[in-house]
C-alpha cells in the first residue's frame, strides 16, 4: 500500500462509484484512488497550502482524455460538509479525527453524505504508538494543528456504530513508522532547527523503502503490524439512515 493508510481492497471501492476522501491533505488517498479506479473522487481539507500540493501531484496523473474517472479538491469543514444527503458510495477519512476537538461532527457528516449501504474507511493514530510519542514530545502534540488527544479505539468503535454503522473489519498499519516517531519526539527539534542525524537517517530508510518496496520489509510490516502498527484502521459499511440519530457527545 506504500504510503496509503486505507486498503482500497478491504473498502471495497469500485470504478464508477463516488469517492470522498475528508481530510485529503496532500492528497495520497484521493490520488491513490484516482489512478486505480475509474471514479470520482473527491478530496477536501481545511490546509489550502495541502491543497495545492495535491493539485500539482495530480497533473503527473491526469487522464484528460478519460471522461470515467475525475478528482476534484476543495476547502471544506469535514463539521459542515458542503453536500447533499446520500451522496458518496465510499468515505475515507484517514488521521484526520485525532486533530478536531468536536469529532463527534464529523462522524454525523460522514453519516449524513454516506449512502445506506456505502462504506466508511477511518483511520487514527493507535493508542500505544501514540502515547509514547506524547510522553517523548510535549512540541508533539501542542504544535498548531497536532494531535489533541490518544484514541481508545473501542470508544471510536462505539462512536461510530451508534451513528448508524456496522464495523466490519480492522488492521493495523505503517509498524516501521513508529521508531522513525519515537526517534523525532525523542529528538524534537523546531521546524527551523535541524534534526539528530539519527532522525534523519531512520527518514532516509523510509524514503528508501516507499520507493523500492523490498520484499524483506514488506514482509516486517505485515508481521509488526499487529503488535505496534502506527495506526488503527476500521471500516464501516452504514447500516440505516443516521439523520436522527445523535453521537454520544464529548
Amino acid at each position: 500500500m506504500g504510503l496509503q493508510t486505507i486498503d482500497f481492497e478491504r473498502m471495497k471501492l469500485a470504478s464508477g462509484e463516488r469517492l470522498l476522501d475528508l481530510g485529503c491533505g496532500e492528497g495520497r488517498h484521493a490520488l491513490s484512488a484516482y489512478i486505480v479506479r475509474n471514479l470520482e473522487a473527491v478530496g477536501i481539507d481545511l490546509s489550502l497550502k495541502d491543497l495545492k500540493t495535491t493539485q500539482e501531484r495530480f497533473e503527473q496523473f491526469v487522464e484528460p482524455e478519460n471522461d470515467q474517472k475525475s478528482l476534484v479538491i476543495s476547502v471544506a469543514n469535514g463539521e459542515q460538509l458542503p453536500f447533499e444527503d446520500e451522496s458518496f458510495d465510499k468515505v475515507i477519512c484517514s488521521e484526520v479525527l485525532e486533530h478536531i476537538p468536536h469529532y463527534h461532527g464529523v462522524v454525523r457528516e460522514i453519516a449524513r453524505v454516506l449512502k445506506t449501504g456505502g462504506i466508511a474507511a477511518i483511520s487514527v493514530p493507535r493508542y500505544f504508538p501514540e502515547w509514547v510519542c506524547w510522553k517523548l514530545s510535549d512540541a508533539y502534540h501542542e504544535v498548531e494543528g497536532g494531535h489533541i488527544r490518544i484514541f481508545n479505539a473501542k470508544d471510536l468503535h462505539r462512536d461510530i456504530e451508534s451513528a448508524g454503522f456496522i464495523r466490519y473489519d480492522k488492521h493495523h498499519a505503517h509498524a516501521l513508522h513508529v521508531p522513525y516517531w519515537w526517534l523525532k519526539c525523542l529528538f524534537w527539534r523546531e521546524a527551523d532547527e535541524p534534526q539528530a542525524a539519527v532522525v534523519d537517517a531512520y527518514h532516509r530508510f523510509l524514503t528508501w523503502d516507499l520507493m523500492k518496496q523490498p520484499w524483506i520489509t514488506r514482509w516486517l510490516d505485515y508481521l509488526l503490524n499487529p503488535i505496534m502498527g502506527k495506526s488503527v484502521v476500521m471500516y464501516f459499511v452504514k447500516t440505516h439512515s443516521a439523520v436522527n440519530n445523535e453521537v454520544e457527545a464529548a
